[in-house]
């Protein structure tokens, strides 16, 4: 166990992290993931107050669907990556970070219901057809919808989204019956996972991760996550910062890094090209389906460097060959092969 956002999470479970890396990229896993924020927005005002005060536009999905977004300050940078569940007409679960729960709340308002649930998350290629075992309904959610499930009597609302790059589902179950519904899941033959596993998963589908790949001085264009604003919407918080962003091009790009070795690549890396630093790597790790370490790195936008391109990551005074790639870093693409 280790402390994460101001909560107690498991690291690994006796299987290890690579196990569980590989169970979700072949079978299907489970997290505990109710460190996560559930703060519920809801009533007639709570649409247009959303549309001004996240990224993304609603209009582009409706009740019972989820949506990927951002919340910005007045500079444009992210100040938390959010899903919001679009539950019912007029009530709108917006899901942040652990850490920044309470800054969501004191942003947009509405109250903060995190401890009432638990949310397990469902992941891999067979994670649908084991679920279905216990809950036929749960399983048939599909990607980004959002519905409410009764699994034997226990109301829920389940979510097809998820933070690896497989399929699966994210099942918020109030806390109370949540150690049955976690009991039950891994009784069909899900491997439980933890937070190790959870971070390279993520990492090898190129996900960012607040703190890293977004936070103060990050904007969703330095993060190759310009489809996440919806520039047709009207006026929306840090709009402007964006738009003179957009009109100048971002400073700096989020890439992908494979190494050519199995050393793990680190979070705070430099990246050298022709013996110039253009970049840090912002997040970084071993991929157990790669068998090379990998990262994300924010690289300098006058750098140039192209998809293929070879790079230096130099950390811990070594210097450790590697590629730039396009994201996601699994599976590869057909021009790295």
């Amino acid at each position: 166990m280790v402390p994460f956002g101001g909560w107690e999470m498991p690291l690994a479970y006796p299987s290890g992290t690579m196990a569980e890396h590989r169970a979700c990229r072949e079978g299907a896993v489970a997290f505990d993931v109710s460190h996560l924020g559930t703060v519920r927005v809801s009533g007639a005002t709570a649409f247009d107050h959303l549309q001004h005060s996240l990224s993304n536009d609603l209009t582009r999905i409706g009740p019972g669907r989820a949506q990927y977004t951002h919340l910005l300050d007045q500079t444009g940078s992210v100040a938390d990556d959010i899903i919001v569940w679009w539950v019912d007409d007029e009530v709108f679960d917006v899901m942040p970070n652990a850490s920044n729960t309470s800054r969501v709340v004191a942003a947009i308002g509405g109250e903060d219901v995190t401890t009432e649930r638990a949310i397990i998350a469902i992941q891999g290629p067979s994670a649908r057809a084991l679920l279905a075992e216990i809950s036929p309904d749960a399983a048939a959610v599909p990607r980004f919808g959002v519905r409410r499930v009764d699994w034997e009597t226990v109301p829920c609302v389940v979510s097809g989204t998820g933070y690896t790059g497989e399929d699966g589902v994210e099942c918020a179950v109030p806390a109370a019956r949540a150690e049955e519904f976690w009991s039950a899941i891994l009784a069909t033959g899900v491997l439980p996972a933890g937070l190790g596993a959870r971070d390279t998963l993520r990492l090898e589908a190129g996900l960012p991760l607040h703190g890293h790949e977004l936070g103060p001085g990050i904007t969703p264009l330095q993060a190759g996550l310009a489809w996440v604003v919806g520039w047709d919407k009207g006026d929306f918080i840090g709009r402007d910062a964006l738009e003179k962003e957009k009109a100048e091009g971002p400073r700096r790009r989020l890439r992908g890094v494979v190494g050519l070795g199995r050393q793990p690549l680190r979070d705070g890396a430099e990246v050298v090209d022709g013996g110039r630093k253009v970049g840090y790597l912002s997040s970084g790790n071993f991929s157990p389906m790669r068998e090379r370490g990998i990262g994300l790195a924010l690289i300098d936008a006058d750098a140039q460097l192209l998809d293929s391109a070879a790079i230096t990551v130099r950390q811990r005074g070594r210097d450790l060959p590697a590629t730039i790639v396009r994201p996601p870093l699994w599976p590869p693409r057909e021009e790295e092969e």
